[in-house]
């Protein structure tokens, strides 16, 4: 009878920790999805652009449950943001997708995550080294051409034209800007940059201050093509209060909310952008992947519109999420942020 009911009790606590054992795996499965801690850094948090980033990032924690937080300095500086990402490499986050303001500046801080065993996942940053995958909206040269080609089809292709960007460190404004001069040079020999690119460090009012002073100094500007959300409503006050309106073609990267009304009244003729909330949940999706050790490949599907057929090229993964505004589609609430 003891042997019976030694026996019994063996199997009994035999099954029991069976069962509890297959009860923490689930459990800790589960936990493995929904414990990863990611953050996002924008170029700056003062921004409509990036605003809208937040939005996203915040949507995707809420309907997935997954830890991704949006952080990073106000101002568009490279040294804040470098110290931003150090804080959550102090933190031990699991993944940082980040948004470079400056590429140079962020280099060895990403490294430094990079060996404390954190993703690092950019966007607009197509050269940088210390990353494990950099996502696109598009192709950078293709949508820095297609601004240029807009520019050629208003002026016919004749005068000189300004060229924007956040920063001359910011890589994918510069890739559009020189994507576009080389196009320029190829298809409209009779037009031509004046000065050097101008810096406006994702500013409006640095935006209009400069172009005003270069549209006050050469009466042969033609057109502007703006890189920095903020630069093209920031040239057309400036092209309005001189009263150049028609006389000069504004085209860039911009939102409805901070353009539309210059889209509307036909003083910028087009806007350009991408959804800046669909980037950051795609963002994070990308990092969970590389995080759970999925291939990462041409054809990858993020779940996202506009990056749901990714093309790999190296380490840059591209997609196709850019959609133009003009006066055409400038009211359509789907595009109202």
């Amino acid at each position: 009878m003891k042997k019976i009911i030694i026996l019994a009790l063996t199997v009994l606590l035999t099954v029991s920790s069976f069962s509890f054992a297959q009860g923490s795996s689930e459990k800790s499965g589960d936990a493995n999805e929904k414990d990863y801690r990611i953050a996002v850094v924008p170029k700056l948090t003062s921004i409509s652009w990036f605003q809208r980033m937040e939005v996203g990032v915040k949507e995707y924690a809420k309907e997935t449950g997954v830890d991704a937080f949006y952080t990073g300095p106000s101002e568009g500086d490279g040294a804040l943001q470098a110290q931003a990402i150090e804080d959550l490499i102090a933190q031990g986050v699991d993944a940082i997708c980040v948004v470079p303001f400056s590429t140079e500046a962020l280099e060895p801080v990403l490294k430094k995550a990079r060996e404390a065993g954190i993703v690092v996942i950019t966007h607009e940053a197509s050269t940088m080294t210390n990353v494990d995958y950099d996502l696109e909206a598009f192709n950078n040269a293709d949508y820095g051409r297609h601004f240029m080609e807009k520019i050629g089809e208003m002026t016919g292709g004749e005068g000189e034209y300004l060229l924007t960007v956040g920063s001359l460190t910011s890589e994918s404004h510069k890739q559009w800007v020189d994507a576009a001069k080389e196009l320029q040079e190829e298809q409209f020999p009779k037009m031509s940059q004046y000065g050097d690119k101008i810096e406006t460090a994702d500013n409006q009012s640095v935006a209009y201050n400069k172009i005003k002073e270069a549209l006050t100094a050469n009466p042969n500007i033609k057109a502007i093509q703006g890189s920095a959300m903020p630069d093209i409503a920031g040239a057309a006050l400036a092209v309005e209060e001189l009263g150049l309106q028609g006389k000069i073609a504004i085209v860039g990267t911009s939102l409805v909310s901070v353009s539309g009304k210059y889209i509307e009244n036909g003083t910028i003729e087009m806007g350009s952008f991408w959804d800046p909330a669909l980037a950051g949940k795609a963002l994070i999706e990308l990092a969970i992947k590389v995080l759970d050790g999925e291939p990462i490949q041409n054809g990858l599907d993020l779940g996202v519109a506009g990056y749901d057929d990714l093309t790999l090229n190296g380490k840059v993964l591209s997609g196709q999420a850019w959609i133009d505004i003009t006066k055409e589609n400038v009211n359509d609430p789907a595009i109202d942020f």
